[in-house]
């Protein structure tokens, strides 16, 4: 059995936020998660993924998230697409069927051209190479339904496989990777922790835990894992969820988001010590 894995859940802007200043806090406490044999990055998690196992310094990383925000404008996940992806999800009680209804409402959704997407993650990855370090990135295929991921081995370019990781249905364009169209692999699971098993020390960093109907919830994924796994899931606090604000895809609550997140590494310190040390 592996040893350890660290899976990183989507959250917006504010999630990548957040997860940067966790990591950034705990490895000051001298909990060093980026030592992790696998890392798990879903949406927003993947962002953060892609940049912790990049060799870049977390200290430089997290003084990124309390940076301007540059050409980055504001988006909102509204109540009207949120409610087409939750009747998207009642309609069919196939999963992979239902997925694939999400799909087509994000490719029938005018938004930003996929170029200018893509060029967004092309500034925000300090390295466009996968990690020597085994690295995980998931997605879901638009028009199948089917959840996939990819890896080094997979034939797809960090910098696409993160794209598709974070295309929210509805809010961004579907990522063209080998001729097929993907959407966001949060639409699966928000942070699909069931890829840790195998596993003996898991650690779980979910800025958002719930889930859309018929997908599969994190509390299940999470017991399941415990079966033969030490597992820490750690959600925003009190405290961390005033600094989001309402919008994770602000990237003006980008910056109170990293500070909320270092913060909190300190509450969760020795509880993820306990676990990660063994």
């Amino acid at each position: 059995m592996a040893r350890s894995a660290l899976v990183l859940g989507g959250g917006g802007v504010t999630g990548v936020a957040w997860e940067l200043g966790l990591i950034a806090g705990l490895a000051e406490a001298g909990v060093d998660l980026t030592t992790a044999d696998l890392v798990v990055g879903t949406s927003a998690g993947s962002v953060v993924a892609a940049q912790i196992t990049s060799g870049t310094a977390l200290e430089e990383l997290y003084a990124r998230q309390l940076a301007g925000y540059g050409a980055e404008s504001p988006a909102r996940l509204g109540l009207g697409t949120m409610l087409s992806l939750v009747w998207a999800s009642l309609t069919s009680r196939n999963p992979k069927r239902a997925r694939a209804r999400m799909g087509a409402l994000a490719l029938a959704t005018r938004t930003m051209p996929e170029s200018s997407r893509r060029a967004i993650f092309e500034s925000r990855l300090p390295s466009h190479e996968w990690p020597d370090q085994r690295l995980l990135v998931t997605a879901v295929d638009a028009l199948s339904g089917e959840f996939v991921t990819f890896d080094r081995d997979s034939g797809v370019s960090l910098v696409d496989a993160v794209a598709a990781s974070c295309a929210v249905p509805g809010v961004w364009p579907p990522a063209t990777v080998n001729g097929r169209r993907y959407v966001d692999g949060g639409m699966r699971s928000p942070v699909n922790a069931d890829l840790a098993v195998g596993h003996e020390r898991v650690v779980v960093l979910a800025p958002v835990t719930a889930s859309f109907p018929g997908s599969t919830r994190v509390a299940a994924q999470i017991a399941a894992l415990r079966k033969a796994a030490t597992v820490v899931l750690v959600t925003p606090d009190r405290l961390t969820a005033k600094a989001i604000g309402r919008n994770m895809l602000d990237p003006a609550r980008r910056a109170p988001a990293a500070r909320a997140g270092r913060r909190q590494a300190n509450d969760v310190a020795s509880q993820i010590a306990a676990v990660w040390s063994r």
